[in-house]
């Protein structure tokens, strides 16, 4: 696991705050902008079937909202699952991307959208 400093423990005035606010922004859309980051996450078998398992039992006839969406798998298991829509949302524009094929390439573009932005700035 990689660490990085909070705002929280920034020292000094708001401005350092900021700035630290923003670095840790920055790394966390650059470490899950990274392909590698979901290919562990994917490849963690128990975490993926729980996920799935817990996504059947709950979202058949729902819209569901991905915060996060990363590879889009969890959004394409609620379209398998039944969900009657589903809103995926990546702030890494390239991962956005790539969920975005990954939803095209398995025919679930009727009901799954991704957006690519940070849901504090969707309207």
């Amino acid at each position: 696991p990689v660490a990085t400093p909070s705002a929280a423990t920034v020292q000094g005035g708001s401005g350092e705050a900021e700035r630290a606010s923003e670095d840790d922004e920055a790394w966390y859309f650059g470490e899950y902008g990274r392909v590698g980051t979901h290919r562990e996450m994917l490849e963690d078998d128990v975490r993926t079937r729980t996920f799935r398992k817990a996504i059947f039992a709950t979202c058949s006839g729902k819209v569901v909202l991905d915060l996060g969406c990363g590879s889009g798998i969890l959004s394409m298991f609620a379209a398998q699952a039944g969900a009657r829509r589903v809103i995926a949302v990546e702030g890494s524009p390239r991962t956005a991307r790539l969920a975005a094929e990954a939803v095209r390439r398995n025919g679930f573009e009727g009901v799954v959208t991704v957006v690519c932005g940070r849901v504090e700035d969707e309207e």
